[in-house]
């Protein structure tokens, strides 16, 4: 186990990030005591301001994002007390001496926080390099976006990695450290139940769905560039698909877990060319009304027509032996009906029903992954109605519930950033992304991206408010399959 870093360095200190996740999720790690003794927590941006300033902005975030129950005067004012602040203009190498001598002595260790636009890595690492912050004891965790592409990524890691080895170097997905992601180690690994059954010979289809109900909230100019696509289904909805998919892996530990699931990213079938017209569905939001609020279209909202796709759909497939023939569809989009992320397992129907000749009618099991906003697994069974049965037996489909919020109603359910922060902290690279993860889901994204240009695959509209284009629905149709929803 590595020594847990003495210091943390915060870049991007003063974004909406370390407002919202990161100065709540280190206040909860430190009202908990879990944080190192005497660890330091120093923030970075280019706003002039010193350390009161910087604690005071640390103030608001907490009042602001902490719910009222943990609002703990003296916790607080115990955890200001570990804030220090740097100016910096992450772009010239000028600043970074100060920033080591802000630090100070760093011989107990040192985690880095980079949360900056991905132009300024090579800026950043040189910096770091020049003021002696990127020795073996220093550790860096990245925040995406890192890259747009395969090339752009290959890129981005090959200077990070001139200064920080694979093993000093924390790729984050925020995904990775909900709660219900992990749970789904747990479902899989923890319980003998589901792992016979765990593969194409009995489960028919697996649906992943990430949908958004907001538009594009002061993010044009990211989004616009990147899309769904790249925004949401190259990382998150790619490592869900991962972990449903992986084989067991040796042992709980960054390597073994890891290592499964670059293989099942590697075994992705390419879809390009004819492929990405039959294979997948692109759509851009219009005007319409979402939860009873009339809504403008993307175009509106950014001013000018686009073509950069707010929906995505995808019919997928991983080709090793437990997954042939099993269908994997993904689906991702703004200005949804509803907020929400989850995975519904299709199981096969029962090979023979014996009911059938006293009317009873079968539905295939099917459990149901909720990871937000509510957070819960649900497996639906069937079960028999009570009653005489004189006029045939009556079955009716009946969830079995595991709801985390009332199972664990006496535990704090925390932010996903507490535990990746945490773990950044303290070494552990089991909840990070490995380079060659990323590569390998770039060489896929990539691969569909080159498609739709071939194919001139143009989004299609649908209304906010709507599930997205019709055409997502005929892709699941084609195959007798329904979106959950």
């Amino acid at each position: 186990m590595r020594k847990p870093a003495g210091k943390l360095l915060l870049f991007g200190a003063t974004g909406d990030l370390s407002q919202r996740m990161l100065i709540p999720s280190l206040f909860g790690l430190h009202a908990d005591g879990l944080l190192p003794e005497g660890l330091t927590i120093t923030g970075t941006a280019r706003s002039e301001q010193d350390d009161a300033g910087f604690r005071e902005f640390a103030r608001t975030a907490l009042e602001t994002h902490l719910p009222d129950d943990r609002k703990d005067t003296d916790a607080i004012a115990g955890f200001l007390d570990r804030l220090q602040y740097q100016p910096l203009d992450a772009a010239t190498i000028e600043g970074y001496d100060d920033l080591a001598d802000k630090l100070g002595d760093i011989s107990g260790g040192l985690a880095i926080f980079l949360s900056t636009a991905p132009w300024l890595f090579g800026p950043t690492i040189k910096g770091l390099q020049s003021a002696g912050l990127a020795g073996d004891n220093v550790r860096i965790g990245l925040e995406k976006p890192l890259g747009k592409d395969l090339d752009s990524s290959r890129e981005i890691n090959d200077i990070v990695a001139a200064a920080f080895p694979e093993d000093r170097t924390f790729r984050i997905d925020h995904y990775l450290g909900k709660e219900t992601v992990q749970n789904i180690l747990a479902l899989r690994f923890g319980n003998s139940l589901f792992e016979p059954v765990w593969n194409a010979r009995g489960i028919d289809h697996v649906q992943i769905t990430v949908s958004e109900t907001v538009g594009l909230e002061g993010r044009a100019g990211y989004y616009e560039e990147v899309g769904a696509l790249r925004d949401m289904v190259q990382n998150h909805i790619l490592q869900l698909l991962a972990l449903i998919a992986m084989e067991p892996p040796a042992r709980f530990d960054g390597t073994s877990i890891r290592d499964e699931k670059v293989k099942v990213l590697r075994s992705l079938r390419p879809i390009a060319n004819g492929d990405a017209a039959t294979h997948t569905v692109t759509g851009q939001y219009g005007a319409g009304a979402v939860k009873g609020n009339i809504v403008g279209g993307y175009a509106e909202e950014l001013g000018a027509a686009s073509a950069t796709e707010t929906f995505v759909a995808i019919k997928a497939h991983v080709d090793n032996w437990r997954w042939q023939g099993v269908p994997f569809y993904l689906r991702t989009g703004k200005r949804m009906p509803d907020r929400l992320s989850e995975i519904v397992v299709q199981f096969k129907p029962v090979p023979h029903s014996i009911f059938s000749e006293r009317g009873g009618a079968l539905e295939p099991n099917t459990l149901v992954i909720r990871l937000q906003p509510e957070e819960y697994v649900r497996l639906l069974v069937m079960a028999k109605q009570p009653g005489l049965d004189r006029e045939g037996v009556r079955l009716r489909e009946v969830p079995l519930n595991l709801s985390l919020d009332t199972e664990f109603a006496n535990t704090r359910r925390r932010i996903a950033y507490e535990r990746l922060l945490l773990d950044l902290i303290e070494g552990d690279p089991t909840l990070f992304v490995r380079r060659d993860e990323v590569e390998a889901q770039w060489q896929w994204i990539d691969a569909i991206r080159q498609g739709w240009q071939n194919a001139n695959i143009a989004p299609k509209p649908y209304a906010s408010g709507s599930w997205g284009p019709s055409a997502s629905v005929a892709l699941t149709e084609r195959d007798g399959v329904t979106w959950h929803e």
